[in-house]
């Protein structure tokens, strides 16, 4: 076969562009430090790559983006929870204080001013905020738990309670007037009245009660037993206040088989026989009632019962807590992927955690204080217009005034003490609630913490794996890129000597 040199210099030029292409090659890996530049050059390590960077990328999500805003989520979680045991323990100091069956008047104000202080400040942290959004609200972070300021909408609310919420009682009548003249103090008729044995009584019934007062309407009321059958041989009505259900009941009575609601206090109030039955029936307390008019701090309704604002009757709006067929809690819980496959809930609802009850109980604190300080205010001043010269000659009646108010500070201070005293259980139990809750964020806290440990981990290997799928060495690349580069000298070199012959020099 004859080599012509046109055949030669084909060659010659092939293995030149050969090598060029090469050293280009290498030249583009040493600028990159990428071992492809397209996909065609090597598809195996392209589909590896991509199916890396999409890991890659989700881990990165999942480590800078989804931990760190769970993370910010649960400490302000954790910070309310904590603010909040502080205010409960502050409540607990002043039920302790309030148990001393001595207390001086300088102690009943100062209770006083603290319970007022700490009344405004109980649901504040339920409106505690991450970045915005409402940590205690479920779905609706964009609205606030309490009422910020006065408001006078209306809402329809249903509200079950159970047997176990019931709780006795004292209700008292007959209150002393302190009288403006010596006339009024010899008043026979009312001396006769004050001098009664039964002036100031105390009758204790088992009650529940609504987390609201001053109710504007009952609409309907129902006792269940545990099946859903509705108890028999009972009555329900209402009263707008204590005075009201006193006259039409001749006193502060409640017939064995009557239910009296209270609607300016949210009181639901057991005959004796009914209270029997509830009991050992086990059973839930259905309430529907229209409430008009919330005071700034008291916790909004839709985040503990099914309700309707009414506000607007031409537009009312609907906010349903409990499935309306099988009575189960409709739960919003607030997810965060934090892995792969692995979920998170971060949040907690408000329902477990501001228990509704206890705004009530520091107002029916402070209602005792109060009446307990105008009730020792009432001896105060009779005894000092005792002293009086124009009360000389009715000391005898006097002193009967003075026993009167006497009689009933002390039914005030014996109140107060048991008041105190059971709120100093009810507060136990507020205050275990928040540290459950509180340690639930530190346990979910610690698992996270474990999450983001492994995550991290978890994104330097696949960091790794990405950059010995793609990267390659810069050493190993220039001893790659010299021996070519010397290949394509050598091949130019060769070619220049190929390109010298000609014909002639076979002639």
């Amino acid at each position: 076969m004859r080599i012509t040199n046109n055949m030669m210099i084909n060659n010659t030029t092939a293995n030149i562009n050969g090598n060029k292409i090469n050293v280009n090659s290498l030249n583009l890996q040493m600028s990159s430090q990428k071992k492809i530049q397209r996909p065609s050059e090597n598809p195996v390590i392209a589909i590896r790559a991509l199916r890396l960077r999409s890991t890659l990328s989700q881990i990165t999500q999942y480590y800078e983006k989804n931990i760190p805003d769970a993370r910010a989520w649960l400490e302000a979680t954790e910070t309310a929870l904590y603010n909040m045991n502080k205010i409960l323990t502050d409540v607990k100091s002043q039920c302790v204080t309030g148990t001393n069956e001595y207390l001086k008047p300088e102690d009943r104000e100062a209770i006083l001013k603290s319970l007022t202080g700490l009344k405004d400040q109980l649901y504040s942290e339920g409106n505690a905020d991450n970045a915005g959004r409402t940590i205690f609200t479920g779905f609706k972070t964009g609205s606030q738990l309490t009422f910020m300021e006065d408001e006078d909408r209306t809402y329809e609310i249903t509200q079950k309670l159970s047997y176990k919420d019931m709780g006795e009682h004292d209700y008292f009548t007959g209150s002393v007037e302190v009288p403006a003249s010596p006339a009024d103090v010899t008043d026979p008729t009312k001396l006769q009245e004050i001098s009664d044995e039964n002036f100031i009584t105390k009758n204790s019934y088992d009650r529940v009660r609504l987390p609201y007062d001053n109710i504007e309407d009952i609409t309907d009321f129902h006792l269940l037993d545990k099946d859903g059958y509705e108890l028999p041989r009972y009555q329900w009505v209402a009263y707008e206040s204590e005075e009201e259900w006193e006259q039409q009941e001749g006193g502060k009575n409640v017939p064995s088989g009557k239910v009296i609601i209270i609607k300016n206090t949210g009181d639901v109030l057991f005959g004796r026989n009914i209270a029997a039955s509830v009991k050992s029936e086990q059973a839930t307390i259905q309430v529907d009632y229209n409430k008009t008019g919330f005071s700034k701090g008291e916790l909004r309704p839709e985040y503990y019962y099914n309700c309707t604002d009414v506000t607007d009757s031409a537009n009312p709006i609907e906010y349903t807590k409990f499935d309306k067929t099988t009575g189960e809690k409709i739960y919003e819980d607030i997810n965060y992927t934090v892995s792969l496959n692995q979920t998170m809930t971060i949040n907690l609802q408000a329902d477990e955690i501001f228990d509704m009850n206890i705004y009530q109980d520091v107002v029916e604190m402070i209602d005792a204080v109060q009446s307990a300080i105008d009730a020792h205010d009432k001896v105060d001043r009779l005894k000092a217009m005792k002293s009086e010269a124009k009360y000389a000659d009715c000391q005898e009646e006097m002193q009967q005034w003075i026993d009167a108010a006497q009689k009933e500070a002390d039914y005030a201070d014996s109140y107060l003490t048991t008041l105190f005293e059971e709120a100093n259980g009810k507060f136990d139990k507020y205050m275990a609630t928040v540290n459950t809750a509180y340690t639930e964020v530190g346990a979910r806290g610690d698992q996270l913490e474990m999450t983001e440990t492994r995550i991290g981990n978890l994104q330097l290997t696949q960091d790794e794996l990405k950059s010995t799928n793609e990267d390659k060495e810069l050493s190993d690349i220039i001893i790659e890129y010299t021996a070519a580069f010397n290949a394509y000298q050598a091949s130019l070199l060769s070619a220049s000597k190929i390109e010298k012959q000609t014909l002639l020099d076979y002639i």
